[in-house]
């Protein structure tokens, strides 16, 4: 690859890397808690319908004899499955009969019940706050909390095929930083609304944007990363991934309230914005896009960061020029996104990542029907397993191992049956996988095996 090329001249990987794949770690460790934050903040807590004998005290003060909150319970709540009092519905009025021994023969559900018209009483021992408990989204209301999930999704789907584009045509650096300052905004926004539908709104603003950073902060580590070195890059940048769903699970147990959750995960990215703006742009779009002569000065900067002064007389626009020919040859020709399924190689690639993608998803976001204190436990041990076969990977026999981006989890989970399948994709699949145009993706990404 003739990129690979001016990049060892200007170092290859040095001082400028790490400090690259150190600048990235906070919006890669963020961006998961932005993902997984729904299983805390929209957790359903515990609740009954509101009654006067149990939440009005003036109306408990009428109530001759001494009875309990177990009473008042009894004699206003119609028990529910499991016979735990049922969460969405509450006596018209008193059934003082319960009360009497030989009540339980009393055919009590022939009692008028009625819909939690006063509202829902929640439980606020696990989390204070939750957006569930604040807009009611139970009962009647419960299909709410799926569609705002399923919106967000739709962000981030929308997100990734928009970037993906606005990335090639605008550049990595500012698509980066403009997708951190929106993710601060629209979040920071969340705190400060009233209605449910409006928070969805933001959601999908900040899913949208959540997809850029995902996608550029990849392509920047692959085109800064000389080949040798690449999957080791992308290794650290997935272990990111796994340990800011470990630091969700522990900050969410600290704060309980959902806005002050969701503050503390969104302001960081306002210093993210600031920080990320010493990046260098991608040289290797730089160039594909015409603009050598910047591209030129990014390398000298690179260069000069890793400490190789004197690859800025080496690195000329006569040298850069001769060495990216090809390419940029290449570039100018028109392609369509087609091509990935007219292409048999890229046709096979596609149709495989599908797969595993499709397959990752349900374990990547969706912990199961279980309290919140499980999905703790699921955020922290999720990655683990898998990031260690994924850093072991390179000692597997080539035809054994498999690496996807961004996640090192679907490893483990596509199995080794699966894995000996797709041949020669341990060392450089995130090279097709983040192509700087379509064009240098068909012509000049090569897969290289042990």
């Amino acid at each position: 690859m003739a990129f690979a090329e001016l990049l060892d001249r200007a170092g290859g990987v040095g001082l400028f890397q790490a400090l690259q794949v150190f600048t990235l770690f906070l919006p890669s460790v963020l961006v998961p808690s932005h993902m997984l934050i729904e299983n805390f903040s929209a957790a359903v807590p515990s609740h009954r319908c509101w009654v006067p004998l149990l939440d009005n005290s003036t109306a408990q003060a009428g109530v001759p004899g001494a009875l309990g909150p177990k009473d008042f319970l009894t004699v206003s709540i119609p028990p529910g499955p499991n016979n735990e009092p049922h969460r969405c519905r509450r006596f018209r009025q008193p059934q003082w009969q319960l009360l009497d021994p030989n009540g339980t023969a009393t055919n009590w559900s022939e009692a008028a019940t009625e819909p939690c018209v006063d509202g829902w009483v929640y439980d606020r021992s696990t989390f204070t706050s939750t957006f569930v408990s604040e807009w009611d989204l139970v009962c009647d209301h419960k299909g709410l909390k799926p569609i705002g999930q399923s919106l967000y999704m739709t962000g981030l789907l929308i997100g990734s095929f928009s970037w993906g584009l606005l990335s090639n045509r605008f550049g990595r650096k500012w698509i980066l930083n403009l997708c951190c300052l929106q993710v601060a905004l629209a979040n920071i926004g969340m705190i400060f609304v009233s209605h449910f539908f409006i928070y969805c709104g933001l959601r999908v603003l900040s899913a949208f944007a959540i997809s850029g950073i995902i996608m550029t902060s990849g392509m920047l580590l692959v085109e800064w990363t000389t080949t040798r070195r690449r999957a080791v890059t992308m290794t650290i940048l997935g272990c990111f991934y796994g340990l800011g769903q470990m630091a969700l699970g522990a900050l969410a147990f600290t704060l309980r309230d959902w806005r002050t959750l969701q503050v503390a995960v969104s302001t960081p990215f306002f210093a993210i914005f600031l920080i990320c703006w010493w990046l260098p742009e991608s040289a290797r779009w730089l160039i594909i896009t015409g603009k050598p002569e910047q591209g030129l000065q990014e390398l000298h900067k690179v260069a000069k960061i890793n400490g190789h002064k004197e690859a800025t007389k080496s690195l000329t626009i006569e040298v850069l020029m001769s060495s990216m020919e090809e390419e940029m040859t290449s570039a100018k020709g028109r392609r369509s996104v087609l091509e990935l399924f007219l292409v048999p190689t890229l046709r096979w690639r596609t149709c495989i990542m599908s797969l595993v993608w499709f397959s990752l998803e349900p374990w990547t976001y969706w912990p199961g029907p279980s309290p919140p204190s499980c999905s703790v436990s699921w955020a922290a041990a999720q990655p683990w397993p898998a990031s260690r076969l994924w850093l072991a990977s390179p000692y597997w026999p080539t035809n054994w191992s498999h690496k996807t981006p961004l996640s090192p989890s679907s490893s483990a989970q596509i199995g080794r049956p699966c894995a000996r399948s797709l041949l020669c994709w341990e060392r450089d699949v995130l090279a097709s996988s983040f192509p700087v145009s379509p064009s240098t993706s068909l012509n000049s990404t090569r897969l290289h095996c042990g």
